[in-house]
């Protein structure tokens, strides 16, 4: 089975054919999609230029949909090395069970649904990379009161996610299910009441 970087230079070998290089994009958010493979490659395709059902792209368009992607990836792995050097020197000092942000991110393990998006065509419409940076930089201070993507705090609780876990805060203006662990008490509290009024 091919990974990630090998899917790539399919992607970018202009000797492939076109129907190939699609493929092979598709392909890679097997292995890398933040949003969900479908929420993913909406973002991708409306971002470069092209329909999710378009067969014959331009491959200036896949390609610019690789760079992107490429680039969340990079952060992304950036992150993961930091945090498993992290956890070594924790375990190394005698700190042996994990905390919240460390049950959220074993679920997220090699980057799918890390920014999960409920519906597949509500996502972020920042570039995948700011997007995880600004996630990132949530996970790394206190707990907030609103979406650490687009700020809002139009936050609503779900108990039908596809994904795990099953239940969380939705942001109702970029389509993420918001991590628990950078949200307050007071935050969680209040998508829980914003599901019971949308409920009624």
């Amino acid at each position: 089975m091919a990974g990630f970087r090998s899917l790539a230079r399919q992607v970018r070998d202009p000797r492939n054919d076109l129907a190939l290089r699609r493929y092979s994009l598709r392909k890679c958010l097997e292995r890398f999609a933040p949003y969900g493979h479908r929420a993913t490659w909406d973002h991708l395709c409306s971002r470069a230029g092209f329909g999710p059902e378009d067969r014959s792209p331009d491959p200036r368009r896949l390609v610019a949909a690789l760079d992107e992607l490429e680039d969340a990836r990079a952060v992304w792995l950036a992150y993961e090395s930091e945090f498993a050097a992290r956890r070594r020197r924790e375990k190394h000092g005698g700190l042996r069970r994990p905390g919240s942000v460390d049950d959220w991110h074993r679920l997220t393990w090699g980057g799918f649904g890390v920014a999960w998006c409920h519906d597949p065509q509500v996502h972020p419409r920042a570039p995948l990379g700011e997007v995880l940076r600004r996630l990132i930089a949530a996970l790394e201070r206190k707990p907030g009161d609103g979406c650490p993507v687009c700020g809002d705090e139009q936050l609503v609780w779900r108990h039908d996610l596809a994904h795990a876990p099953s239940a969380g805060a939705v942001c109702q203006r970029c389509g993420i299910i918001v991590p628990r662990p950078v949200l307050t008490t007071a935050a969680v509290a209040g998508a829980r009441r914003a599901r019971a009024l949308v409920s009624v």
